[in-house]
Order: C-alpha cells, then sequence, then structure tokens
C-alpha cells in the first residue's frame, strides 16, 4: 500500500491541506463571492494541529526535546488538545495550563488525550500568580527537562502558518483572493497568513477579529496598551488581556470588534444554513464579516477567504446548548431553529 494516498503512518501526516468551501447561503444577498478555510478538516479538529506539529518538529531539530521529556503549554483547549495529540504519537509528557472560561467539553478532550490538566481563573491579571500564563510557567520551571511552547510569545506560531495555510489558501483561490478575514488570539494564524498573501500581493486586505473586553483593537489603532479595555468576555481564543508577540501588527489592516452574543447566535446560524457545525470563533469571524457586509466594504467582485478555527464539538455545553445561551442572556427564541426532540414511550 506504499503508494497509496490515502494510507498514512500516523494521524499526523493529516494535518493542514484543509478544504476551502464557498459560502452560500448565509452570503447570498452579500457583494463578492465567500469561502471559509475550515480547519475542524484537520485530525485535531483545530487551525491548532498546524502550530503544535511545526514547534514540537523544530525542537527536536534544534535537540532540545527528546522522547520522554515534558511538553507545557498555556491553552484555551484547542492548542493543548494538539499538543496532547502529536505528543502521544511523539512519545512526549502533556501538562496544560488551561483557562476556565474552557468549555468543559474542552477540558473533558483534554484528560481524554492524556494530558495533565491545570484550571486556571479566567477573569484575573496576566501576570496574576493564578493566571494560566505564570501557572505554565511556574510548572515549567517545577519540571527539569520540559519546553515551553509559549505560543502567545512564539514566532514560530506565525511560521506554521507562513509555511501552510497562507500557500494553501492562495493556491486554492488562484491568487484571486481580496480579503483574509481572521480571528487574532495569539494572533500566529492572521499574521502568518497574511505575511505570505502580501508577499504574493500587498493589495490583500487582511482584517482580524476581536472581542469586547480585549485590548488588541485599540492596540493596532494607537500602539498603546490600555487596560481599561479589559472586561470579562465568554468567546474563547479570540482577543486578549495582552499583547501577544505573535501578533504582527504590521500584517493587519484592521479589527472589527463583535459582541460574544451575536458571535454565538451566528455560529448556530452558520451550522443551520451552511451544514458545517463549527465553533465560537467561527461565529465571531462570521459576525464581523456581516458587519462589514454592512459598513459597504466589499464589491461584487471580490473573493473573500474567512478562517472558521474549529469544531462545533467542542461548544456542545455552551453556544450549542439551550441553557448555557438562557443563562447568559443571549436565547432568543426568534433566532433559533424550530426543533425539537421527542421521546417515543
Amino acid at each position: 500500500m506504499k503508494n497509496n494516498k490515502n494510507v498514512f503512518d500516523n494521524v499526523l501526516q493529516l494535518i493542514g491541506n484543509t478544504p476551502l468551501i464557498k459560502l452560500n447561503r448565509m452570503t447570498a444577498n452579500f457583494d463578492g463571492d465567500f469561502y471559509a478555510k475550515v480547519e475542524a478538516f484537520n485530525p485535531g479538529h483545530s487551525s491548532k494541529d498546524r502550530i503544535a506539529l511545526h514547534i514540537i518538529e523544530e525542537a527536536e531539530r534544534q535537540g532540545i526535546l527528546s522522547p520522554g521529556d515534558t511538553i507545557i503549554e498555556t491553552t484555551s483547549g484547542n492548542t493543548g488538545f494538539s499538543i496532547a495529540m502529536v505528543s502521544i504519537i511523539k512519545g512526549y509528557e502533556c501538562i496544560l495550563a488551561v483557562s476556565s472560561k474552557s468549555s468543559a467539553d474542552k477540558i473533558d478532550m483534554l484528560k481524554s488525550m492524556g494530558a495533565k490538566v491545570y484550571v486556571c481563573p479566567a477573569h484575573v491579571k496576566a501576570d496574576d500568580p493564578r493566571s494560566y500564563y505564570e501557572v505554565a510557567k511556574r510548572l515549567h520551571e517545577e519540571n527539569k527537562g520540559s519546553i515551553y511552547i509559549n505560543q502567545y510569545f512564539n514566532q514560530l506560531n506565525i511560521d506554521a502558518h507562513y509555511n501552510s495555510t497562507g500557500p494553501e489558501i492562495w493556491e486554492q483561490t488562484e491568487g484571486e483572493i481580496t480579503h483574509l478575514i481572521a480571528c487574532s488570539g495569539t494572533g500566529g494564524t492572521i499574521s502568518g497568513i497574511s505575511k505570505y498573501l502580501k508577499e504574493q500581493n500587498p493589495n490583500v486586505k487582511v482584517i482580524g477579529v476581536d472581542a469586547y473586553g480585549s485590548v488588541l483593537q485599540k492596540y493596532h489603532e494607537t500602539r498603546e496598551f490600555d487596560d481599561k479595555e479589559i472586561y470579562p468576555y465568554r468567546i474563547e481564543g479570540l482577543g486578549k488581556n495582552l499583547i501577544p508577540t505573535a501578533t504582527d501588527f504590521d500584517a493587519i489592516d484592521k479589527f472589527v470588534k463583535v459582541t460574544d452574543e451575536e458571535s454565538a447566535h451566528t455560529a448556530r446560524e452558520i451550522s443551520n444554513t451552511e451544514g458545517l457545525f463549527v465553533g465560537y470563533t467561527s461565529g465571531a469571524a462570521m459576525q464581523a464579516i456581516k458587519q462589514l457586509q454592512e459598513e459597504g466594504e466589499f464589491k461584487a467582485s471580490d473573493k473573500i477567504v474567512v478562517i472558521f478555527p474549529d469544531h462545533g464539538s467542542r461548544y456542545m455545553s455552551k453556544v450549542y446548548n439551550d441553557k448555557w445561551m438562557e443563562d447568559q442572556g443571549f436565547f432568543d427564541s426568534s433566532r433559533l431553529v424550530q426543533s425539537s426532540i421527542e421521546y417515543v414511550k
């Protein structure tokens, strides 16, 4: 079976080369053609597979990681899952510091992949010793022979997407892409893709998606960190209460902010109109497109690519749970698909 293209040595060989899927119903009345880069088709169901594999293999090439060593990381869930998956295949221990904002689904998935998980309070300052940043640093110091991925401040985060996601999008659109819309958390995804696309065509417009309660948009506009921008919000993996060096702000043309509530409803709308079961940040990215359309950002000849970072299965206890939506004050029966469950006795 050596020549069979559908036979693989291990799951890591499935990372990358995710499909670009045209959006139809949601964008029927929008200007331009819209395509989603659906990263849930990675084996770990998110774009973070790309950085996990790239950073770990680079550490191996540099000789600072050997079988049996421990990998430590700060994560909202997706990067942790990807690191745990790569660690299983390559024979490493995995310790993860996770924000309590992460869904119970994500935390359970990390445990199921054999990771040791530390759940840290979400709504504390980045330099608080209880924050997941500081907990990961402490665990790294306590575990000799460990490496700390530190995705928020790791240039390799950008490189992974420059080397893979960017070229894939350029090839898939045959160089016709005019806009890239992507959420920004660590910033590695949007920065790496933008770097590659703008080398091919400097006129490609790159728009980042930020959350209310995050500092990224204001920092992009002023280059000043304003802690008055910070307040609790619900979207996972989007926005930040610090400035990640893995974000190349010069590679991003503008930011758009979206709300927790609109992003949650839009995630559900994607699944019910396009048949793509995607996560909370995908809803945020699509919500940004709605707002940009209202602002007149696009024209009929544009080719817009939006990054859908992960799979909806990681949010079953959140945006796809009616009780959670109601508890957040988001529940709006007029915006929900009229479906029901009946138990036959």
